[in-house]
């Protein structure tokens, strides 16, 4: 583990792979941390520099005062591949962390080679939905929301077969700073980038769980279809945290998008 200080803020990262091999950052969904993606980064650090980071508000990484916008997430970013020397990178983003990929291929398109989006959208939710999760969270913290939430992160065989997991991925949540957690709640709540989505001329991979409720299917395609020759993926028995759920599915989607998009 590491830490810099950029943007204004101390984020926790990990760099994994060949300093010489093209970059691959991962960015995280709401409630979680950089931990997520550990079943699915061994299968690229062979070829790849693979960048991990606890965004703003999550994890070890500075919990400013909220609220924060995906502007203030995608400076987090730009700002931590500047401090890694990193010119170019492709992105993986997982919810809000798919929102922060899609702005910086909107912002900074020459600094970004392709982006999967992994259980995200253009426009994720309603107003009113988020004003309550974040009075819940205000009011209360973390706790009396998590078991909604981890309905929504995982399937129900999941939750029937791998209970001791679904206990620490609990834990996980639970201790997100709630200012942070809800900091970022009004982030997603801000952010409508349909409008934007035509100017991604990246290669775009997106993927659904087929039981992601958070995002639904029909959701994921529908922001695919904003985008100049997206792709479109369904991952059977998945729910929004298929990094977890299915990562070799996941591992093997990511590759194919790298491997189309000229970088493996």
């Amino acid at each position: 583990m590491a830490f810099a200080r950029v943007n204004g803020i101390v984020l926790h990262y990990q760099v994994f792979g060949p300093s010489h091999g093209p970059a691959l950052a991962f960015i995280n969904s709401l409630g979680s941390d950089l931990r997520i993606w550990q079943e699915v980064v061994p299968a690229f650090t062979d070829r790849f520099r693979v960048v991990l980071y606890d965004k703003r508000g999550h994890g070890l990484s500075d919990a400013p005062p909220a609220p924060y916008t995906i502007d203030d997430h995608t400076n987090d970013l730009l700002a931590l591949l500047d401090h890694l020397q990193i010119a170019k990178a492709s992105l993986v983003g997982l919810s809000v962390g798919g929102m922060i990929a899609q702005r910086m291929a909107v912002r900074v398109p020459d600094r970004v080679q392709s982006i999967a989006l992994c259980c995200t959208a253009a426009k994720i939710g309603t107003a009113e939905l988020w004003a309550d999760r974040i009075g819940a969270v205000e009011a209360g913290g973390i706790e009396p929301i998590a078991h909604a939430v981890l309905q929504r992160w995982f399937t129900p065989l999941f939750h029937e077969t791998r209970a001791d997991d679904i206990a620490g991925w609990h834990n996980m949540l639970v201790r997100t700073p709630a200012h942070g957690y809800a900091g970022t709640c009004a982030a997603i709540r801000d952010a409508d980038l349909r409008s934007d989505a035509g100017r991604i001329a990246v290669p775009t991979l997106c993927v659904a769980g087929d039981q992601d409720g958070s995002t639904p299917a029909d959701v994921v395609k529908g922001t695919a279809d904003l985008i100049s020759d997206a792709r479109f993926a369904l991952i059977k028995g998945a729910g929004h945290i298929p990094c977890v759920e299915k990562p070799a599915e996941l591992s093997r989607l990511i590759k194919q998008h790298l491997q189309e998009a000229g970088l493996v």
